[in-house]
């Protein structure tokens, strides 16, 4: 395929508001694909030269892709910055001059060519690599036709914002195959444990679904990590899962380990839960699992919690969260070093685990792991496991938790499996109602912020729009508009981050009434954590909101109110969470009910 092509597709796609649509054209694009162009295809598509997991970028700032620009077709600085101000659109402003301007040198090139020129360009490194790509992405911008110069230089700058998400993707290699969505709870099962769009896209594409059962865990490729459904007793816990074991829940980093040996050399890498790899950030978490932890290859997870050493204790979240830094990492680690309390063995030596019953997983974890019982030379643990079938004791163990700073505890099905992705009875977390208010948080999405005014007109932000993921339409639901609740900083940082993601017009994902419709949509990224007094009805969002048609037929009228958050204001930044693991529909229904008792 022509990038050429490929660029009518990206497109057709922006300018699309229909999920549906977007849907049916990636399909009709993965069906005229050839083999060999799947994956890099995939990638790019998401703006991508790799798989999430593995962070391969350009190295290129706004400044030097627009110096590039400005070489590649001789225009005066001052006129590409006052057009490019006037779009406020970098891809757009270089298609704009592209029309204007006639290159000498054109090149109808192929999807791989344009790839690996991109790949290039990324991975070019050492001195002179500034030079190298300013000159690839030039020579780029000239050859190629106004609008695929316009979707190539937004890859460099991670600005690709076509508006759909993972899971739209799997729909459309579905309808692929059946011309509808029949297919993608199976898909999705297959790219939960190898989340790899590239991959999973070319096993379908060379033998359908049966492609998939290939799909195996693999050391270096983070398994998206599974989640826990909650309850608020002891007797609601034993009454779904009998006898259990019951595991404390810290209030720390959430790490996917994985290690390789080969001739004598270990190799480790740290994933957090939005599959970020991090292990530049934990050295002491990368020595302590290498000399403790057994095996040629294991993938495991656990919890990393600051610890005190001279008092031998642990440290609450807001200490630990010190350490999540790109700068300084040695000296904040000799100050809070990290305990690793390891919960879940998912992979071992080529052994698949993730079907093997939890009580299983738990005697092999304990085999592996080298445990002196020194608190202090120690750095990897086992989670502290109780088996309880007395709905009073389990009680007791949450109370217990609660009193030693934890978040709470954990029950997990002694038979159970480990369910990438999913959020399943066979991990329960212990949430208990203390009131007819929420004690819990919501993990929301930012979908999008109005200007400010006022005092905040300096900012540029007054609110921001928040929602959840509805999971059963792979759509965001609106549950609030937050403009109080944070300080001048974060209201600083909310919008620094949104400026990141910024899209022109309405996500294809995002329902959202027209009195809730904000002055700038933003691209499904950020997450933010927020407490709220209570779950109210309101007719404007729509969380679990019904319409109807009026009698006339010729207006839709409100059914059933929506779910919103009364008194919403910002905990703090989930970095590590993906959009997908906001808190669902589902969840904010069930915590509504809860909050009656």
């Amino acid at each position: 395929m022509k990038f050429s092509e490929l660029a009518l597709y990206f497109q057709k796609i922006e300018e699309t508001s229909s999920r549906l649509t977007i849907t049916e054209l990636l399909a009709q694009l993965f069906t005229e694909l050839r083999l060999d162009e799947v994956i890099q295809t995939t990638y790019l598509l998401q703006g991508r030269l790799s798989p999430s997991f593995e962070k391969i970028e350009s190295g290129m700032a706004e400044k030097m892709v627009i110096k590039s620009i400005l070489l590649a077709m001789q225009i005066d600085r001052d006129i590409f910055t006052k057009e490019y101000r006037k779009m406020g659109d970098l891809g757009k402003t270089v298609e704009h001059f592209k029309k204007e301007i006639q290159t000498i040198e054109k090149k109808d090139a192929s999807v791989l060519e344009v790839f690996e020129d991109l790949y290039t360009l990324a991975t070019s490194s050492g001195t002179g690599s500034q030079d190298v790509k300013a000159g690839i992405l030039s020579k780029l911008i000239r050859e190629l036709d106004p609008l695929s110069a316009n979707y190539v230089v937004r890859i460099p700058i991670g600005v690709m914002r076509l508006g759909f998400s993972d899971m739209t993707v799997l729909d459309a290699l579905s309808w692929m195959i059946t011309k509808d969505k029949t297919l993608r709870p199976t898909i999705e099962k297959a790219y939960h444990v190898r989340p790899d769009l590239g991959l999973i896209a070319r096993a379908i594409k060379e033998s359908g679904v049966a492609g998939l059962i290939k799909i195996k865990p693999a050391v270096f490729t983070p398994i998206i990590m599974m989640r826990a459904e909650r309850l608020s007793s002891g007797q609601e816990i034993i009454d779904q899962i009998g006898r259990c074991a019951v595991e404390p829940k810290y209030d720390g980093f959430r790490l996917q380990i994985h290690i390789k040996r080969k001739n004598g050399k270990t190799k480790v890498k740290l994933y957090s839960r939005n599959l970020e790899e991090v292990s530049f950030m934990y050295p002491d978490v990368i020595a302590g699992v290498t000399k403790e932890i057994k095996g040629e290859e294991v993938i495991l997870e656990g919890e990393a919690i600051g610890f005190d050493p001279h008092s031998g204790t642990f440290l609450p979240f807001q200490e630990t969260v010190q350490r999540k830094r790109k700068y300084g990492i040695e000296a904040k680690a000799l100050e809070i070093p990290l305990k690793l309390f390891a919960f879940e063995l998912l992979y071992h030596n080529g052994e698949n685990l993730l079907r093997t019953p939890y009580e299983e997983r738990r005697k092999k974890l304990q085999k592996i792991i080298r445990v002196t019982g020194d608190i202090f030379k120690d750095v990897v643990l086992v989670s502290p496991e109780h088996i309880i079938e007395d709905p009073k004791k389990l009680e007791l163990l949450f109370d217990d938790s609660i009193s030693k700073g934890l978040e709470g505890i954990i029950a997990k099905k002694l038979d159970g499996i480990y369910q990438p992705g999913a959020r399943g009875w066979n991990w329960i977390k212990f949430k208990r109602s203390y009131s007819s208010k929420i004690e819990d948080t919501i993990d929301c999405l930012v979908m999008g912020y109005d200007v400010g005014k006022g005092k905040r007109s300096g900012f540029g932000i007054g609110a921001f729009l928040a929602g959840v993921y509805d999971a059963s339409q792979d759509k965001y639901v609106t549950v609030a508009k937050i403009g109080t609740g944070l300080t001048d900083i974060e209201w600083k940082e909310l919008k620094k981050r949104c400026d990141k993601f910024h899209t022109a017009h309405k996500i294809a994902l995002y329902e959202a009434d027209k009195m809730m419709e904000v002055d700038v949509w933003v691209k499904p990224e950020i997450i933010v954590e927020i407490k709220a007094d209570e779950i109210t009805k309101s007719p404007v969002h729509t969380a679990g909101r019904t319409l109807k048609s009026s009698k006339s037929g010729s207006a839709m009228m409100v059914d059933n109110p929506g779910l919103a958050l009364r008194f919403p204001r910002l905990q703090r930044f989930r970095d590590d969470k993906r959009p997908e693991e906001a808190t669902t529909l589902k969840e904010l229904e069930s915590m509504y009910k809860e909050q009656g008792k």
